[in-house]
């Protein structure tokens, strides 16, 4: 049987379009976490857990999308904190949410947008889910100019708040993608684990981008939901972020780019991916191979 096993996968991975049925048979990486409990007293303190429980450059290697997807929101932070920011990114990547599993965070994102005034817009709800979920389809970097902008592939519900005007396109994996919501990147501290910096998506003063659209722009910043994101590197190409509303936390995020993944990822495994960020007093502690 375990013969039979091994043929089937290695015939999938030599197929076209198969790398994600593949990808299935892939290692899961060993990575611990410290035990905790479902009362804020029980959680461990991240200096400990990263005492404790070092992270190996091996087994971020091994880190998937999907992997982090299957984490609980506990386990999520436990692995941002042991995470350091690593170079501010270039380029395209896709994006994928991740709601705080076994919590009500899609529900807690609708209570955050619904106590909002003046906004104008039914935005909140299973709308807000569908938005975030089937319209948002990654970020992209301006490295240089300090800028990103948002994937945005189906403008039907912000047709209500679109003004007047061309959007600009960009062209990923032979896929349309419209470019809203700018933000300004900048190391800035983390609102979760403050003893080293975060890369820092803020929206609040995007009125200042060239080129910022004030329908639906403004939606994002500090007169509409006040978004302001954070990102640390699992490894080049691949990003852990944390997205907040008037800084209270709402959902968790990935972004990956395969091209820049696979391109860093024999610099990365000898350690020499560096940070573009303060990587604070209390020096980040790596397991050996």
């Amino acid at each position: 049987m375990t013969r039979r096993l091994l043929l089937l996968a290695l015939m999938l991975s030599l197929l076209p379009g198969c790398e994600k049925i593949a990808g299935w048979f892939a290692a899961k990486p060993d990575i611990a976490f410290a035990p905790y409990g479902e009362h804020y007293a029980s959680k461990p303190d991240f200096a400990q857990v990263e005492y404790e429980f070092p992270l190996a450059l091996s087994e971020l290697t091994k880190v998937t999308p999907k992997y982090l997807a299957g984490l609980n929101q506990e386990e999520l932070d436990q692995l941002y904190a042991r995470l350091s920011s690593g170079p501010i990114p270039d380029g395209a990547f896709d994006g994928e949410i991740v709601f705080p599993r076994g919590s009500s965070g899609k529900l807690r994102a609708a209570e955050v947008v619904g106590g909002l005034k003046g906004l104008g817009v039914n935005f909140k709800g299973r709308m807000l889910e569908t938005a975030g979920e089937s319209l948002w389809k990654g970020k992209v970097f301006y490295r240089n100019e300090k800028v990103l902008r948002n994937r945005i592939e189906d403008l039907t519900l912000l047709r209500t708040v679109i003004g007047p005007g061309d959007i600009p396109k960009i062209d990923v994996d032979g896929k349309d993608a419209w470019l809203l919501f700018p933000a300004k990147l900048y190391c800035g501290q983390s609102l979760i684990d403050s003893r080293r910096e975060s890369i820092i998506i803020d929206y609040a003063f995007t009125d200042e981008i060239k080129g910022y659209r004030e329908k639906p722009d403004f939606l994002a910043g500090r007169r509409g939901l006040k978004v302001r994101d954070e990102i640390r590197m699992v490894r080049p190409g691949l990003y852990l972020g944390r997205a907040y509303m008037d800084h209270a936390f709402i959902l968790n995020f990935v972004l990956h780019s395969k091209t820049l993944d696979e391109a860093g990822r024999a610099e990365f495994e000898i350690g020499q991916v560096r940070d573009d960020c303060w990587s604070g007093t209390q020096k980040r502690v790596l397991a050996q191979r």
